[in-house]
């Protein structure tokens, strides 16, 4: 079982690291939120690479959202390949390595301290070299994550952003909310038939898109990113509105199509899509606590109701991470192993 493997288990310790990070990290952000305000940044640059940058993508919408503040991706290559950073005097620039090794976000941190900008560091190691060059670090206290795939690290991410725009805006029902999605991760673990099910029915795809959009844009990448690197699988992501821009020629009779579905503001418009895609012969899988959405699709993995939207990443991406193990179970590719990959990637 999948329970029983490395991978499986951190998989299972998701809740409790949430819950420690929530413990151990608040006062700490705090302290953190109250220098960023003093120095009131006009915008967000934010650093990353692999499951970190899809960590990102979900911060772009809460930070612009939540705080009214203009977020962008890093391009890292500027700083450590060809020697010509942007301006960043007015940014808070922030960084989301689990390992904080990786040089060229390092080159991205170092540079905007070296102009004055606010700079975090979001990791699980407080003692790496992103932690030593940035001001403020976030530690994410989700235990030692020993296999090469992400799974506690990024949803400690997602939650340690989450936290970090809540406390800037001083929202108390914000940090509410927040408290109850370690318990909401502990019920989207607890059955998991379906999903080996579902990973049972696409054992012969060899491509699939994944469809979200909003704040769980964000997870459509990260979802596809785990089912390349744990099942091989050529999955693409896609905003449901940049698919139909162009990418829904693909679909024909018996295409596979993996559609993340929240409750909130984009549901009606993705519960649309999936219909339309299943009417043009599309085999859809859903995520999704919906009845809607369990009724456009050929499988659905269910999900926790009444999360909030902004907060439905660190949940909806959990049968994903699972979804991917027994998916490279079912291919007989040991998902513990994934071939070409280490723990920590190195890139300058």
């Amino acid at each position: 079982m999948w329970r029983h493997t490395r991978l499986g288990s951190e998989i299972l310790e998701q809740p409790d690291a949430l819950e420690r990070f929530l413990e151990e990290e608040r006062e700490n952000v705090d302290h953190v939120a109250r220098r960023i305000r003093e120095r009131a940044p006009r915008y967000v640059v934010l650093a990353a690479r692999g499951s970190s940058d899809n960590a990102a993508r979900y911060a772009q919408y809460v930070l612009g959202a939540v705080n009214a503040l203009p977020a962008a991706l890093a391009t890292p290559s500027l700083f450590s390949v060809y020697g010509r950073p942007p301006r960043l005097r007015d940014a808070l620039v922030v960084a989301i390595s689990q390992s904080g090794r990786s040089p060229d976000i390092v080159a991205v941190v170092e540079e905007a301290r070296r102009q004055g900008a606010v700079t975090v560091a979001i990791t699980n190691d407080s003692s790496s070299p992103v932690a030593s060059a940035a001001e403020n670090v976030i530690e994410l206290r989700s235990g030692l994550e020993r296999s090469v795939a992400a799974t506690k690290t990024y949803t400690g991410s997602l939650m340690a952003t989450a936290l970090l725009s809540a406390s800037l805006a001083g929202d108390e029902e914000r940090l509410h909310e927040l408290r109850e999605i370690p318990s909401a991760v502990e019920l989207a673990l607890r059955d998991t038939a379906p999903i080996t099910e579902a990973a049972a029915a696409l054992a012969r795809a060899e491509s699939l898109v994944v469809l979200s959009r909003g704040y769980n844009h964000a997870t459509a990448f990260e979802i596809a990113l785990k089912l390349k690197e744990l099942a091989y699988v050529v999955a693409e992501p896609y905003s449901s509105a940049d698919f139909q821009h162009g990418p829904v020629a693909m679909v024909e009779r018996g295409f596979p199509v993996l559609a993340v579905i929240p409750e909130g503001a984009v549901a009606e418009e993705l519960v649309a899509l999936a219909r339309n895609l299943r009417a043009r012969g599309a085999d859809i899988v859903a995520l999704t606590p919906l009845k809607a959405g369990e009724d456009v699709a050929g499988r659905f993995l269910p999900l926790p109701g009444n999360v909030p939207e902004w907060l439905s990443p660190i949940v909806t991406v959990v049968p994903g991470q699972i979804l991917a193990v027994e998916l490279a179970r079912v291919k007989g590719i040991d998902p513990e192993r994934p071939r070409g990959l280490a723990k920590v990637t190195v890139t300058r």
